[in-house]
């Protein structure tokens, strides 16, 4: 089994500057649930007066109508990247249905006993906007709606070509010194997405927050939980439910055999999923009994989108470019970093912390040696990761290493001082009055006391307001203060109300583009 250089042999590179981290860029994706005054799942309608779903680049829906994503561009700065995810949340709250918050949990707020009560995201009469709901439609007969409520955080990042272009010049390996930097950029990249999978129990520790569900989101499910309170399931040590075996999950893919040891590969694997059938998807059929289609196709994938991981490459796909198309043409632009649950204590889910230690994970992650990723190994990996979701905070959690184990705090504490002089780096770069290294203090005290870690704290809270309705509720109305007391320049107000304008605009154009029927745009992906 392929293992990573050990974790005390790994040495900050002599040559590294923190001028070559100028230009490094980050973008946040956060979904949040609307929620009613009563504690219950939104009916209502995305709100028009924050514009089309399908067509404003800053404020969408996810999943189901009620699942709001805000997505902010890249940004030069964790600070920068903060206030504008701030800016959307303001804007938003403006704009919510009489009664309704944002709910602050990544687990879903309550949920009635009906799953058709969970709204598909509606997108419109186009093509495209039709399509996209017919895939979560089939994202529902396939896996269910309640899954459709999860909600998480995304972090994209990019490192400039600086960066890329002297890691190059120090390769011993004439393959790879031959390299174009496109190539170069992809192969390290997928270096980084490696050792990001060996570390996501690591990252699962630190910022899980989803210790506890609602019991609404269990109906008609066999689990292991235990009553927290009424109306509230949990484990005792667990850390982050959602990244387990109640979250997102598709039987279909244990099977895919997708690795991310080189780009060509994986985006072979990835395309033969979505034209590859799969049985018990066949056995739902393409269409109900009226007629009207249930899901785009009974492939593994419907689309490359369906594939759950933990992290992603990425390239900014042109009008009409798959995912994968876009990553074959340009290689890889960046990397979304998707094991992150939704920090309830902050009123835009994620802060400077979680931001600032993620940043400087994915620097080490990219510095480190970093071998190929193969089965055997991922099972394991596997094992670690259901071990740190479900028991994350008990005395005795091992991590597994081929054929050593070490205790999680040992293994995580071994990581985080290896991670040093990269937080010393990037404080230099951002000239953030060590925002970076004070992360890593802050990750290592949750380390030394599982009663610091997010999950810890989300329990003690859920007992003290008497559930999981009543922790979400109290810190929906604190950030709804929150978001009042933010002051919107005048500058933001009016780009807010162009862009609501002109998703509305785009959507209209969309529409009344007729040239083929829905029946003619759908038979391309059967």
């Amino acid at each position: 089994m392929s293992q990573p250089e050990s974790i005390s042999e790994f040495v900050l590179p002599t040559w590294l500057e923190a001028s070559q981290f100028n230009g490094m860029l980050r973008g946040i994706e956060r979904e949040t649930l609307r929620m009613q005054s009563n504690g219950f799942l939104s009916q209502s309608d995305h709100p028009i007066s924050l514009g089309a779903a399908l067509t404003h680049p800053h404020i969408t829906t996810d999943y189901s109508e009620a699942l709001m994503e805000f997505i902010t561009p890249p940004q030069d700065s964790i600070k920068k990247a903060l206030a504008y995810l701030t800016d959307i949340h303001a804007v938003v709250n403006q704009h919510l249905p009489e009664g309704e918050k944002l709910w602050p949990l990544s687990m879903p707020c309550m949920l009635d006993s009906e799953e058709e009560n969970i709204r598909l995201a509606q997108y419109g009469q186009s093509n495209i906007g039709r399509f996209k709901t017919l895939y979560r439609r089939g994202l529902a007969v396939r896996y269910g709606r309640r899954m459709q409520t999860i909600a998480g955080v995304h972090y994209n990042i990019s490192f400039p070509d600086q960066l890329f272009e002297a890691l190059q010049q120090q390769e011993t390996d004439a393959t790879l010194k031959a390299l174009s930097l496109a190539d170069y950029r992809s192969h390290r990249y997928f270096g980084l997405i490696r050792n990001f999978i060996r570390l996501t129990p690591l990252v699962i520790y630190l910022v899980g927050a989803s210790p506890s569900v609602c019991k609404c989101f269990m109906t008609g499910r066999e689990h292991h939980l235990l009553p927290l309170v009424k109306g509230t399931l949990f484990l005792p040590d667990a850390t982050a439910l959602r990244m387990g075996r109640f979250g997102y999950q598709n039987s279909a893919q244990k099977q895919l055999g997708i690795h991310y040891n080189n780009l060509k590969d994986y985006v072979k694997e990835l395309q033969k999923a979505v034209y590859t059938p799969y049985p018990a998807f066949s056995r739902l059929g393409l269409n109900d009994a009226a007629g009207e289609p249930i899901q785009i196709n009974d492939h593994v994938l419907q689309i490359e989108n369906e594939y759950y991981s933990l992290v992603r490459p990425k390239q900014v796909p042109q009008t009409g470019e798959t995912p994968s198309e876009a990553l074959s043409k340009r290689g890889v632009g960046y990397v979304e970093l998707r094991a992150v649950d939704i920090n309830p204590y902050s009123p835009i889910g994620i802060d400077e912390t979680t931001a600032a230690f993620l940043e400087t994970l994915a620097v080490y992650c990219l510095l480190q040696d970093s071998p190929a990723l193969w089965d055997a190994e991922q099972e394991q990996i596997d094992r670690n990761q259901n071990e740190v979701v479900n028991r994350g905070r008990a005395v005795n959690v091992k991590i597994h290493l081929g054929q050593q184990q070490l205790a999680l705090n040992d293994w995580a504490t071994q990581h985080l001082q290896a991670m040093q002089g990269i937080a010393q780096l990037l404080d230099q770069a951002d000239d953030t009055h060590q925002l970076y290294q004070a992360a890593l203090t802050q990750m290592q005290a949750r380390i030394d006391d599982v009663d610091n870690t997010l999950s810890a704290q989300v329990i003690t809270d859920t007992l003290t307001h008497s559930g999981t309705w009543g922790f979400g509720s109290h810190m929906a109305h604190q950030h709804v203060e929150s978001y009042q007391q933010h002051t919107l320049s005048p500058e933001v107000i009016s780009y807010f109300k162009q862009l609501t304008e002109s998703s509305l605009q785009q959507q209209q154009q969309l529409e009344q583009d007729t040239q083929i029927s829905f029946e003619q745009y759908l038979e391309k992906f059967r």
